[in-house]
């Protein structure tokens, strides 16, 4: 069947699940919340990180890291101590902006809300969009401390751009991130400003957890009533701000995909599923000498330097935890041998060639859409491939009948990163970067193509059944 096509059925309906997730997925909270609901959907069962765990073959499970980042494993029939893990990872989140922890601003009879720029955006393009706010609260709820998702799913928030007309050069675009991207939440006429008593300051509680005072009554009341509380009950708040303008597959032959966060939900969604499927109706697994993992990372856009990043030691001890799993206490470096005979694909969008900017793209690789998954090369090792586990990818993409594209940056432009050298330098794992073709890459609202979906997703799925054999293949 030729797939390169964006008419194919399957490619669409790959398209039009993904969309669905994406649309729903508008923060890493809410990412990981639809990833562990596919996950108990396939049988899979959630594990706590504070628990003992009991691993075993032909079982399922996942566990969660600060509700923003996951693990999901399937061990298979065949596992033992000291065998490998085929893995495929991304991240959760997105270059966007987050709501300062004291969010109170006012300017010309407009209230404003206080946000901080996340990751490497491109931020003029969050000029008059509406946007909306999602996220996680902190509720105190009979004294114990109780997590809370919140989606308010309308335009509540906005940043409108400067006419032309007021413009000293209307040439070229300038934004001062701390004084212009301050987001309108409403106007002093609409909103009857709630004015503090000065004795009765004085004469309040000490409450570090009230938080009250540091932000527009109208916003805490915004979020309260979707947490099902009282404004006075936040605690704390992890909030993000997105496109209220759904994700949606476009074009004259539907073939791209339009909308927020395809960097990196893309990889999130693919590796996830890609695992879903490997073990459905797969005759292989029973005989799976592997532990098949998908990870998903929050932070990446900002560093991954955090407990839910891909350069926490949460990583090494999972995998510890499973390399244990049958309790050989006779083999005490079997975490070690597992290394040496595992696999890991970094799964992150990558840059197809624009055609009004060609020139900014190397002449020999120019990834272009529909031509299947890109594979990510930089010989100073920004990309963790190297030519064995790209041979190894192309051996596996040969069963999968999936189409691979290279992409090198030029010698006289930056180069991007991602977690992939972060985990192959940290763990000593054998690793490949590769992802799909998208344009606009960290804008608000990105753009991607259909096939992408379906071919990463198809790779996934042949790398978890297939590794083993091509591993014990090599000379």
């Amino acid at each position: 069947m030729n797939v390169a096509g964006p008419a194919c059925a399957e490619v669409r309906k790959a398209a039009v699940d993904f969309v669905h997730f994406l649309n729903k997925a508008v923060t890493p909270f809410h990412a990981v919340e639809e990833c562990s609901q596919m996950l108990r959907e396939a049988g899979f069962r959630e594990l706590k990180e504070t628990e003992h765990w009991k691993v075993e073959p032909l079982q399922k499970y996942f566990v969660t890291k600060n509700r923003s980042a996951i693990m999901a494993f399937a061990v298979g029939g065949a596992y033992k101590s000291g065998n490998g893990f085929s893995i495929v990872v991304g991240h959760t989140d997105s270059p966007c902006l987050r709501v300062k922890p004291v969010s109170t601003l006012k300017s010309e009879r407009f209230l404003q809300v206080g946000v901080s720029t996340y990751g490497g955006g491109l931020w003029r393009t969050w000029f008059d969009r509406d946007l909306s706010l999602a996220g996680q609260v902190v509720v105190n709820q009979n004294n114990s401390i109780v997590r809370k998702l919140i989606n308010v799913e309308k335009p509540v928030l906005f940043i409108p751009n400067l006419a032309i007309h007021l413009e000293s050069d209307r040439t070229k675009f300038e934004c001062n991130n701390e004084v212009n991207l301050r987001p309108i939440i409403a106007s002093y006429a609409a909103v009857e400003l709630n004015k503090c008593d000065d004795k009765k300051c004085e004469a309040d509680e000490v409450d570090p957890r009230k938080i009250v005072k540091d932000h527009h009554p109208v916003l805490l009341e915004l979020i309260a009533k979707h947490a099902s509380c009282k404004p006075e009950d936040i605690i704390d708040m992890d909030l993000y701000l997105y496109d209220a303008q759904p994700a949606v597959i476009a074009g004259v032959k539907e073939e791209f995909i339009s909308g927020a966060r395809l960097d990196n939900l893309v990889g999130t969604y693919t590796a996830v599923r890609g695992l879903i499927e490997s073990v459905e109706g797969d005759a292989t697994f029973e005989s799976d000498t592997n532990i098949r993992i998908a990870a998903c990372y929050d932070n990446e856009e900002c560093g991954s330097q955090s407990a839910q990043g891909a350069e926490s030691a949460f990583t090494e001890w999972v995998l510890r935890r499973l390399a244990a799993a049958n309790h050989d206490s006779s083999n005490p470096v079997a975490f070690e041998e597992a290394i040496g005979k595992s696999y890991l694909i970094s799964a992150d969008q990558a840059h197809a060639c624009h055609p009004n900017y060609a020139a900014k793209h190397e002449e020999n690789h120019r990834p272009a859409f529909h031509g299947g998954v890109v594979v990510k090369i930089n010989h100073n090792q920004r990309y963790a491939t190297t030519g064995l586990t790209h041979a190894i990818l192309k051996q596996i993409a040969h069963t999968a009948q999936v189409p691979l594209q290279k992409v090198v940056v030029r010698n006289d432009s930056p180069c991007g990163s991602t977690v992939g050298p972060i985990l192959s330098s940290g763990l000593g794992l054998q690793t490949i970067d590769v992802g799909c073709a998208s344009l606009a890459m960290h804008s608000i609202r990105e753009f991607g193509e259909t096939t992408g979906i379906f071919h990463a997703k198809k790779l996934y799925t042949t790398f978890f059944r297939q590794l083993p054999s091509v591993m014990a293949s090599l000379q």
